[in-house]
């Protein structure tokens, strides 16, 4: 087992990222995830995917916290070293806040905040994580179909995921001599607890949602993880630089 694969996977505790873990470990792929406050999930997630035959480690971050990183590295290296390896192949930022704020309402807090966790963290979190790194790798940034198509009370998160897109571009441009791949999965709304369960616990958001997607209904995590496990593999290694949406066909 200690000659698979590993991912770094942040926002692993809940959510797409916790399906993210699954999914990979059903695969074979061991984790290294990050949870930002709740223990307890990180801990059922390492759970699940025992289970599923697979290691995988919690490690705590605050992702909008750069100052942050430099420890996190070492805690990556001691995770690393108890899973035998030195390197790891495969990054996905996933972590996440949400915000519903529009043009009218938005403060520079909340939008630096966006900004720290969504962009700063994203390429900060990326550069300090590089040298550990396997050269033809791959990484998955998440985006949102909200960087696509506009919605209310979304000014500040639609656009930070839009520069989340760019910045992937950029990634995979200058990682090519090392062979690695950068990819963006941008799901559409996903019924979990993201933005205060807004899409799973609103029934009408919900059915909003549904009624302006194609496959008539909202999405899932199982709709998303496997999409990002199945990106991560060599089955999609000569996709490069690429947005892919897993939104179910919504407002098209």
């Amino acid at each position: 087992m200690s000659n698979s694969k590993i991912a770094i996977i942040t926002g692993g505790s809940r959510g797409i990222g916790r399906n993210t873990v699954l999914c990979l470990a059903r695969r074979g792929v061991r984790s290294i995830f990050t949870y930002n406050s709740n223990s307890a999930e990180a801990d059922k997630v390492v759970a699940m995917a025992a289970e599923a035959g697979v290691r995988a480690i919690a490690l705590q971050l605050d992702t909008g916290n750069v100052g942050a990183f430099g420890g996190f590295v070492g805690h990556v290296r001691q995770a690393l070293a108890e899973l035998e390896a030195e390197r790891f192949d495969y990054l996905v930022n996933n972590a996440g806040i949400s915000s519903d704020a529009g043009l009218e309402t938005i403060t520079e807090a909340e939008m630096d905040a966006l900004y720290n966790v969504h962009f700063k963290g994203v390429l900060f979190l990326t550069q300090r994580l590089l040298p550990l790194m396997n050269d033809g790798g791959r990484i998955v940034n998440i985006s949102s179909g909200l960087a696509r198509s506009s919605m209310p009370n979304r000014i500040g998160y639609g656009p930070i995921k839009a520069a989340v897109e760019a910045l992937t571009r950029y990634m995979a441009f200058e990682l090519g001599p090392r062979r690695i791949a950068a990819n963006v999965v941008a799901p559409g709304a996903i019924a979990t607890d993201f933005s205060g369960g807004i899409v799973r616990d609103n029934p009408q958001v919900n059915k909003m949602v549904a009624d302006h997607t194609a496959l008539g209904r909202a999405g899932a995590p199982d709709d998303v993880g496997p999409v990002i496990a199945a990106l991560l593999s060599d089955d999609f290694g000569w996709v490069n630089a690429q947005r892919i949406e897993v939104a179910g066909g919504v407002q098209i």
